[in-house]
Formats: structure tokens, sequence, C-alpha cells
């Protein structure tokens, strides 16, 4: 019998569904019907953003499903994410009424720094003019403040590196419960999973199918993934999604496809046997998302891409 892994257990003792819906470029009068969906076949962790500029149309979503008694609040995990514009520490409680109020929430089950870079306040898109010496402790100390007020019930960081997630951990009263970075068989983070398993904090993977619809990603048609697949009569989507939960962290599948949603939940009742699993460590690695957009020579904090990832890139 398959061991399902439907949880994994974070830092604060809560429990975090395995398998998230992302929202991630699911557009206003899609997204509705795809939270809908999800949660009607099974969903319970939902993955938002304020960037995303859906968190409305989420909130009316899951206030219909609440009402109808289809899922319970205390059923649902809801995660969101503080933008880079709102860093400052006086405007990270405000940043996140805006979402709890948008998703028409009392509180959040985790609220992520998206990314650790910083920018000014009001500002839009992301350009080299706008960006502002980086201060996460500041930051942090007033997202801490947020988990003390119970309206984000566990804290945490976006796409930090080791290096960037390890000096957060020697200075956190409240040490960050996920890392939520970019993860999928052709770019597997061995590093950065193995500092994260050491210090406690829960890996969360987006792009576990390498994003398809944003990128010209091949994570999908990778032979060795197909091959797997075919042995197992399963989608090399379905297998992507497996390997992460077998490797120990969360996936959060982006799609507003009924039929894939249903299918990416369909994970839980069987596992890559170890033969078979021992092969996707053999795929050749690529970063899909590099973020060269927060790296300028003069004007950001990170002259390079490099400098943002330390390396890992």
């Amino acid at each position: 019998m398959a061991n399902s892994i439907r949880f994994f257990e974070l830092n604060t003792g809560a429990k975090i569904p395995s398998v998230g819906l992302g929202t991630w470029q699911a557009s206003p009068g899609v997204v509705g019907d795809a939270i809908a969906a999800a949660v009607k076949i099974g969903y319970r962790h939902i993955d938002c953003a304020q960037l995303y500029g859906n968190e409305k149309e989420i909130g009316t979503a899951l206030k219909k499903l609440c009402e109808k008694g289809v899922v319970k609040r205390e059923e649902l995990f809801v995660t969101s994410k503080l933008w880079c514009t709102d860093h400052d520490p006086q405007d990270v409680p405000e940043a996140l009424n805006r979402t709890l109020q948008n998703l028409q929430l009392d509180y959040v089950d985790l609220y992520l720094i998206h990314w650790p870079v910083r920018m000014k306040k009001g500002s839009v898109g992301v350009s080299p003019e706008n960006f502002l010496p980086v201060d996460i402790p500041s930051t942090w100390k007033a997202m801490e403040a947020l988990y003390d007020s119970g309206k984000a019930r566990a804290i945490g960081v976006s796409n930090f590196s080791t290096k960037k997630l390890g000096n957060l951990l020697d200075l956190a009263r409240v040490p960050p419960a996920v890392n939520q970075v970019e993860c999928h068989p052709s770019w597997q983070q061995a590093k950065l999973r193995e500092f994260c398993k050491s210090k406690g904090v829960h890996l969360s993977a987006y792009f576990p199918l390498g994003a398809p619809g944003r990128f010209k990603s091949d994570v999908l048609k990778n032979s060795t993934l197909i091959l797997v697949a075919e042995k197992l009569g399963k989608s090399p989507a379905q297998v992507a999604l497996r390997w992460g939960l077998q490797m120990g962290h969360s996936v959060l599948p982006k799609s507003t496809n009924e039929g894939r949603i249903r299918e990416n939940l369909d994970v839980f009742d069987w596992s890559i046997p170890d033969d078979l699993f021992a092969k996707l460590f053999d795929i050749e690695q690529a970063k899909l998302l590099n973020a060269s957009f927060f790296a300028h020579e003069t004007l950001s904090p990170y002259k390079s891409v490099e400098e943002l990832w330390d390396g890992e890139v």
C-alpha cells in the first residue's frame, strides 16, 4: 500500500496539505471557477499572492463554498504573500489586512515574504529605479508580529537561497515555517532541500510541472520522466508531482482546467518504486525563473543573478 503523503507537518505543528492549487496567472473571471472546481474535487490548499491580482475573486469563491457547506474554513489552508513594495515594517500589517479583506478571511494559514527584494511603496512593475536597499531583519520582525497576532498562523519566505535563509534563521525569533521556491525534476534544489530539512523549514514547490504555460519548458517532455510515467501508467505531470511528495515537499500545480486539476490530485494511492525513483535523479538540471529583472549593476542590491540566488542558479 502506497504511503499517501497527504500532509506535511510544519515547525508550528500545523499540517500543510501536500498538494495545493497555484493561482499565479489564473486570470480574474476564470480563477473563481477553478477554485470552486478544485475544492469540490478535494483540494484544501490554495496558494495566493497580492501580486497575482485575483485575491478578491478567490475570496468570493471561498466564501460561497463555505456558505454552501462544501468546506469549512478550518479545513482550508490558504497562503498569501507580501509583495516587494510593502517591506517597510509599518506597511507589512497593512498589506496583510488588504489581503485578508480581499480573501474575506480573518487569518491566513501561511504568509510569505514573496522575494528578498524591496521596492518603493506604490511602485508598479519591476523597474530598476524603484529598487531600495533590502532590510529583511526589519521586515521579518513585522512578520513575526503578524504571527503573534494570529492573523498569520505561520510565516515564511519565498525565493530565498540557502545563504539568505540561513541569515534569516540566525536572527529570527520565530523561524520561517516554509521556503517556497521553484522545484521540479529538472530543478531539484538538492543543496537548499538538505539545508531546509536540517533546519526544520518545509520546502514548498512552485512550478512543479515546469510552468509550461509560461516558459518554453521541457520539464514534462523529459524522456526519463516519460519513461517512468509509461511504466506506471500515469501522466508525466502526475509523476513529477508524486516525485515531489516522495522527496518530502508540497507541490503547487497551477491549472484552471478542471480535467487537469483533477488529474493533478490523483497522486496519493500509488508511488514511484525505488528503481524508477532513482532514475529521476539523473535528469539534467536547468532553472526556469532566474528573475534577472531583479538584478542591476548599479540600482539593485543584487548586481547579478548569481548574487540574487547566491550562486544557486
